[in-house]
């Protein structure tokens, strides 16, 4: 398995389709229909934000996007959105995901979407993805990498535990669940300078003797 920066142009509508395979259920009130999802993922997907995996081959099996303060994998902007939607489409659509939009801080280095193409799952894709988001995060000088899992996805929030992720709160969405179809997000953690787990204790100086 290779695991590279960026995301090779030759990929990028292969990468579209297994985005919106992942996350179509989520999003596919808001950027549906599947063709226009598509036309749309592919044109604001930002290859600088994104770590692929690939085999041996060259073939595409995963991959793990981030998100900073100059963009995210899939992100985009009301030009974008009209260019694909049209005015009307474009506003109505820009609001609904601003209001699920997450803040990009500068403690925590925000990962913003993991997904393995079918054929690749459980064969140690997403753990190494995982792993190089750890790595790209110390690169850039985080502690501590973030991402947040939704209700619907238990198959995800598994591996995030498994891997050393700790939840540290979970929010409802309210009346945005009628329109993205889950109800709540937890924000998981992970230190990416892990303590050893076998830390020798600290030595305590003995007290003085006395006569």
């Amino acid at each position: 398995m290779k695991i590279s920066i960026g995301i090779p142009d030759a990929d990028r509508d292969e990468v579209a389709a297994l985005y919106w395979e992942a996350f179509g259920q989520k999003l596919g009130f808001v950027l549906g229909p599947k063709y226009q999802a598509l036309r749309f993922i592919r044109a604001v997907l930002r290859s600088d934000h994104g770590i692929c995996a690939h085999d041996q081959d060259g073939r595409l099996l995963g991959i793990a996007g981030f998100k900073t303060m100059q963009g995210a994998l899939v992100g985009g902007t009301f030009t974008d959105l009209r260019r694909v939607y049209g005015w009307v489409g474009a506003s109505i659509r820009i609001l609904l995901l601003a209001a699920l939009e997450r803040d990009t801080e500068n403690e925590r280095f925000l990962m913003d979407g993991l997904f393995v193409a079918p054929e690749a799952r459980g064969k140690g894709v997403g753990t190494a993805l995982l792993d190089a988001i750890s790595a790209e995060a110390k690169r850039r000088g985080y502690d501590v990498v973030r991402l947040d899992v939704i209700d619907t996805n238990p198959r995800a929030k598994s591996l995030y535990l498994h891997e050393g992720f700790k939840e540290v709160q979970t929010q409802s969405i309210g009346w945005l669940r009628i329109f993205f179809g889950f109800r709540s997000a937890t924000t998981m953690v992970r230190n990416v300078y892990p303590e050893p787990i076998n830390a020798p204790a600290a030595k305590t100086k003995a007290p003085p003797r006395t006569t």
